[in-house]
């Protein structure tokens, strides 16, 4: 990612009956307080919690099937595919990300400023699929149609005693997606990461295994933030965290699809 791209915006929550209500306060509210800082702060939090080298990871040497060759070449092709914003097919599944989001507000443009009401860094969401590539956008709108009430509780903030100042949603969810492209190796010819492997398994099972995998994450990172009490300066943590608990799930034996993970029973449709 580009930390020359812009800033990032924390959403400070309102106090009062708005707090209690689950509102949520956004850069364009005049009510609102907001943080701005580098975007250093998400290349940080991947870097730090996706590339980084760990003595403990397993690695393996193993054939493929046939199946799940081409399982995962499907799922890398996608992964290849960087968002485009003057692809149409992109911009309509943009536009479709926001009425998932925003049923019955009119989006005013792809470029608007009403994008900071989902946790982009600014008026244009194209600036920050850098990271996570166009399938950042197929996994958001897929959470947001499959599960649509994990999805609103999670952008709305919902749930829980928030923190004052709290994780930008569709930023966090970029982040994620690139998180499981990396902890599960999936850029390679194949994994080398015993995690990797059971992953391929549950694809060969499944061809939306990626896509329910992360909005399994996404509601178990958000569940691992309210518990450990977190505000935005513990993003990197949380995500640490979040991943810590996805390997052990995945290492589970009785485990034969993603539906099976423990942290799928948070996911509500």
């Amino acid at each position: 990612m580009d930390t020359n791209a812009g800033s990032f915006v924390a959403v400070r929550r309102l106090a009062g009956s708005d707090r209690a209500a689950g509102a949520v306060a956004f850069h364009h509210s005049s009510s609102a307080e907001v943080v701005t800082g580098s975007t250093a702060w998400i290349e940080r939090g991947l870097s730090c919690v996706c590339v980084q080298s760990r003595d403990s990871d397993a690695r393996l040497s193993f054939d493929l099937t046939p199946v799940q060759e081409e399982c995962l070449l499907r799922l890398q092709n996608r992964i290849e595919i960087q968002y485009d914003s003057s692809n149409i097919e992109h911009q309509e599944e943009l536009k479709a990300l926001w009425c998932a989001s925003f049923p019955g507000t009119e989006l005013r443009g792809l470029i608007s400023e009403q994008w900071k009401e989902m946790g982009w860094q600014g008026k244009d969401p194209s600036t920050d699929f850098r990271g996570g590539g166009f399938i950042s956008l197929e996994n958001l709108l897929f959470f947001a149609r499959n599960y649509p009430k994990s999805f609103q509780e999670l952008l709305r903030k919902q749930n829980g005693d928030r923190a004052i100042w709290e994780y930008p949603f569709a930023v966090a969810g970029v982040n994620i997606t690139f998180m499981l492209i990396q902890m599960l190796d999936l850029q390679a010819v194949k994994p080398r990461s015993l995690f990797g492997a059971v992953f391929l398994k549950l694809l060969s099972e499944n061809d939306r295994a990626f896509d329910i995998l992360y909005c399994i994450t996404f509601k178990l990172m958000d569940q691992q933030w309210l518990d450990m009490h977190a505000t935005y300066m513990d993003f990197n943590t949380v995500m640490k965290s979040t991943r810590r608990q996805l390997e052990r799930e995945l290492l589970i034996e009785d485990i034969q699809r993603v539906e099976d993970m423990p942290s799928y029973k948070l996911l509500a449709r």
